[in-house]
């Protein structure tokens, strides 16, 4: 068997998850289950994911701490992909969590992530959610707020908390997904950070926070930051944030994971921990979503669209900030007709993928988009009525359904 990047397909081995293979048949392999086969087991759309590729991850992020520092915490963002199979696969690998709701939470709690290494997100915090957090005996809560830190005062003196910075830093990325910079709504602007510890009187401040956006490639803001966050006060924990980039298209080169934990450890004084929450690195290359072709209309001189049963309810990332992605038919890598991937949706911007290249597409192939492993399920939803695609985790040639598909009951189940 050849493995993703041979067969006339090289460069897109970084792009498909580890493990992925061509067989003999030129069928793509997830974590050796046949695309092909899945596809009709399952139905389409389907996000997949190899199981092995979020473990080798999570390791990679263990190890590549522990090669710099013994003070180091990784701390999953489960944002990212918010499934209670990933919760219980990355607490068994050691990692820690971060959640930004109630939901999250109820989510990362039945997981079996451990409460007291949870950790509490949110720019607006509600009243009920603060209260579940401490009634669960969450470990941090990462305050964003003056009136947030007023609230935690009166109803939660003695919890762990760390303090949100906006540190002033734009790193180079879409500007919906940057979060560092000094117009943003998370967190304390650094003139008012003096301010805002200060009025800690009852709270256990561990420590600093501060996240400068996602899909970042350039480590050296990163370096700043630890700077930025030292220079405010001597804190046990500092929490550098995630967004290390990874690679959606055979274009993109992210930095490795083991350059990202260096660079944070190297900006952070000797014995203090530093913490650093991945969401996007982990799971985003281990996940594909699988589709069926279903209409072809070629425009002569113009476009040629490639109509899938998915789109815009299972991945909305395209249409919210424009983001690039590689499409493949499962069973006939490479190729050469120009095509746009359209969705489903009565949108004109439901589109998927645009200009992938692609062999001879035909209805009722199977057609499948690698790197969608974050922010897919994540943010699914049901515009025009459509079902959330189910969840399966591959290993080793077995496929599990950890997350069924949604039918049109499921629509109804909340109406009174």
């Amino acid at each position: 068997m050849a493995a993703v990047g041979q067969q006339g397909i090289e460069g897109l081995e970084h792009v498909f998850p580890l493990g992925s293979r061509i067989d003999e048949a030129g069928r793509l392999e997830i974590g050796g289950c046949d695309a092909i086969e899945l596809a009709e087991r399952f139905g389409t759309p389907a996000y997949v994911y190899a199981e092995d590729d979020i473990r080798a991850r999570a390791r990679a992020y263990m190890e590549s701490f522990r090669a710099h520092t013994e003070h180091f915490e990784v701390v999953y963002a489960s944002k990212a992909f918010p499934c209670t199979a990933a919760y219980r696969l990355l607490a068994a690998e050691g990692l820690a969590c971060d959640v930004a709701s109630g939901g999250e939470l109820y989510l990362a709690l039945r997981g079996g992530f451990p409460p007291e290494r949870i950790y509490m997100h949110g720019n607006n915090k509600s009243d009920d959610e603060i209260r579940m957090a401490v009634e669960a005996g969450v470990g941090h809560i990462v305050i964003d707020s003056f009136d947030e830190l007023d609230r935690l005062e009166r109803m939660a003196p003695g919890q762990g908390v760390l303090l949100r910075v906006t540190p002033g830093i734009t790193p180079s990325t879409h500007a919906y997904i940057a979060t560092g910079q000094v117009d943003s709504k998370f967190g304390f602007g650094l003139d008012d950070v003096p301010r805002a510890i200060d009025r800690i009187h009852n709270l256990d401040l561990r420590g600093l926070h501060a996240h400068l956006g996602s899909q970042i490639f350039d480590l050296a803001p990163y370096e700043k930051l630890a700077e930025v966050l030292t220079a405010i006060g001597d804190y046990p924990l500092l929490n550098l944030g995630g967004g290390l980039g990874i690679a959606y298209t055979a274009d993109d080169r992210p930095p490795g994971i083991e350059d990202y934990a260096e660079t944070l450890v190297r900006g952070t004084p000797d014995g203090v921990t530093v913490l650093c929450e991945p969401g996007r690195s982990l799971v985003g290359n281990a996940g594909v979503t699988l589709y069926r072709v279903g209409t072809i209309k070629e425009i002569p001189g113009v476009r040629t669209y490639v109509a899938v049963d998915g789109g815009m309810s299972d991945n909305l990332r395209p249409m919210l900030y424009g983001a690039r992605y590689e499409a493949q038919i499962a069973d006939r890598f490479g190729g050469d007709s120009l095509s746009t991937i359209a969705g489903k949706h009565c949108e004109s911007s439901d589109m998927l993928v645009r200009d992938a290249k692609l062999a001879a597409p035909a209805i009722g192939d199977v057609l499948v988009t690698p790197a969608t492993g974050a922010y897919g399920h994540a943010m699914a939803n049901n515009y025009n009525g459509v079902p959330r695609p189910p969840v399966v985790f591959c290993a080793d040639g077995d496929a599990r359904l950890v997350l069924r598909r949604e039918t049109y009951e499921d629509l109804t189940d909340r109406d009174v």
